[in-house]
């Protein structure tokens, strides 16, 4: 029985996912994209001052070793041969910056996570330098000059940090989003390993021109960034190179199984939506809140303070496609605040039960702007506020609040979409670990005033990597082919309040906003190391 049960499955593709609260490792049935099993660790984020954001890279790749580990242990319990797993893919939290030597394998200092602040001073000189009428690193990059993106923390990095500046002097520092660190490390580390990136990552340095796929010399030298540290680009799916773990690790048995797939988390999600036609949409709600619109070969700019960014390319020779999005900071983080900051919830799911105690917020607006605003904004002055507090507010109401924010912000970068792109989203596509709250579900509906939709197994961003790493050339036991992707079951949530109720709210909420703005006029937390 065993034997046979091993011999039915076919090819098997696993996927890390390494996001900014969680790693995990999932592994896929090739040919019916079912979800087989999986594991997960949370990674500590370590806030040093205000408005800094690290984590430990060495962290990081361990909690990549200790899910594969896990993983295929319970694999082996559901007496599944691990053998049958052709491919690796990578999908990751965007823009997070990482130095390392190259030599030893050791990273240079902590990775400055993509929510971190610490650049303002650094992006408001720097906008300094380019003209009104030429902005020419948004023309190139299709982004705006944010502490977002890694440009900026690279140059802080090195500007601050002795040993990278030292190391980069010497010849021996790499840089790399994590998706460059982790598949490096995995194809051997300081004994070989790959120093690559994919189209998607990159394209969130603000270092890549998107029009012409490469490195820009232009942009290199506004930032004053050595291009002989940048990994070389390739696409979302091909071999980049195979594993290779120096550990005396059970997670060895993947030893010499390609990696594949690489996919910034966004665009993994849009691809594990299957949303590859031209106008197909997808919000993942995770850490942030991230909506992408699939705008095809074409490059599409923004009017309404949406970013213009890579969605895919599948090979060497396969054409790129674009995507429109709207980055919200903070979504997820938001729970994990108030249940480690504040302590009024002790898991991330007991908000749902709070928030049901009450079914309102009352009146109580929470704007979570605690890096600044996002899309469609881009307010850095921005900072947290909780209004329209009385003394009938209590904690249940500002978990609603909380829930409620998380909505509201998704429709105004659902609104800057519709106005981009002139055809509204007639229903939103959703995925991401909060979407197993029904009630941020349905809030979601009756604040958009459309159906949300959400496909039954949530691991969008994982299935992305695996289908990129299954379709590459060399792999090819995945097919993208329209005919062959599997039916993905669905849950629709319809909207339950009237229309009027939910503009009300929503221009509420937008008040709200305008309060936020404006807290902060200089930098204070900016010079030099703790």
């Amino acid at each position: 029985m065993a034997a046979a049960k091993k011999a039915v499955l076919g090819p098997l593709v696993g996927a890390v996912d390494q996001g900014t609260s969680s790693t995990r490792f999932l592994v896929f049935n090739s040919k019916t994209a079912e979800l087989l099993s999986h594991h997960q660790v949370e990674i500590k984020q370590e806030f040093p001052r205000e408005g800094w954001v690290e984590q430990d890279p060495k962290e990081i790749l361990q909690s990549v070793y200790e899910c594969i580990e896990k993983t295929c242990e319970k694999l082996g319990q559901l007496n599944i041969d691990i053998s049958n797993i052709k491919a690796i893919g990578v999908s990751n939290q965007r823009e997070t910056t990482v130095v390392w030597d190259k030599l030893t394998g050791e990273p240079l200092y902590n990775a400055v996570v993509w929510l971190d602040l610490r650049t303002q001073s650094t992006v408001e000189n720097l906008s300094k330098r380019i003209p009104g009428n030429n902005n020419f690193v948004k023309s190139k990059t299709g982004l705006p000059l944010s502490t977002y993106f890694s440009a900026v923390k690279l140059r802080w990095l090195l500007d601050n940090v002795r040993k990278v500046q030292r190391a980069v002097e010497e010849d021996r520092a790499l840089f790399g989003t994590i998706d460059s660190w982790l598949i490096w490390s995995l194809t051997g580390g300081a004994n070989g390993g790959v120093h690559c990136t994919d189209v998607t990552n990159a394209s969130r340095t603000m270092l890549f021109n998107i029009h012409s796929l490469a490195w820009d010399k232009e942009l290199c030298e506004f930032f004053e960034i050595p291009m002989k540290i940048l990994p070389n680009v390739r696409s979302s799916s091909e071999i980049y190179g195979l594993m290779k773990i120096s550990h005396s690790l059970k997670a060895g048995a993947l030893e010499g199984v390609p990696i594949s797939g690489c996919l910034g988390d966004q665009s993994a999600a849009l691809v594990g939506q299957m949303c590859f036609q031209d106008g197909q949409a997808k919000n993942t709600y995770g850490t942030g809140c991230f909506l992408l619109c699939n705008t095809g070969r074409k490059c599409v700019f923004s009017e309404h303070g949406l970013l213009t960014t890579v969605a895919y390319k599948f090979g060497r020779d396969k054409p790129v496609y674009y995507a429109l999005e709207g980055s919200v900071a903070i979504a997820g983080a938001v729970i994990r605040w108030l249940r480690d900051n504040l302590g009024i919830i002790k898991t991330s799911e007991e908000i749902e039960k709070l928030a049901k105690v009450v079914g309102t917020s009352y009146g109580c607006y929470f704007v979570p702007a605690f890096s600044g605003l996002y899309a469609p904004y881009w307010e850095p002055s921005a900072r947290g506020i909780i209004c329209g507090l009385t003394q009938f507010t209590n904690k249940c109401h500002i978990a609603f609040a909380a829930l409620e924010a998380v909505c509201f912000q998704t429709r105004e970068i659902l609104d800057a979409m519709n106005r981009d792109c002139g055809i509204p989203l007639s229903h939103l596509q959703v995925d991401g670990g909060m979407t197993n709250n029904k009630i941020l579900m349905q809030l979601q509906a009756d604040i958009l005033y459309i159906p949300v939709v959400k496909p039954s197994m949530p691991e969008t961003t994982a299935l992305g990597a695996a289908m990129a790493a299954g379709a590459a050339e060399g792999v090819g036991v995945w097919s993208l082919e329209p005919e062959d992707l599997s039916a993905v079951t669905m849950e629709r949530f319809e909207p339950q309040i009237n229309a009027e109720e939910s503009e009300i709210r929503y221009s509420t909420w937008k008040k709200a906003v305008m309060k936020s703005v404006g807290w902060v006029t200089t930098q204070s937390s900016e010079s030099g190391i703790p």
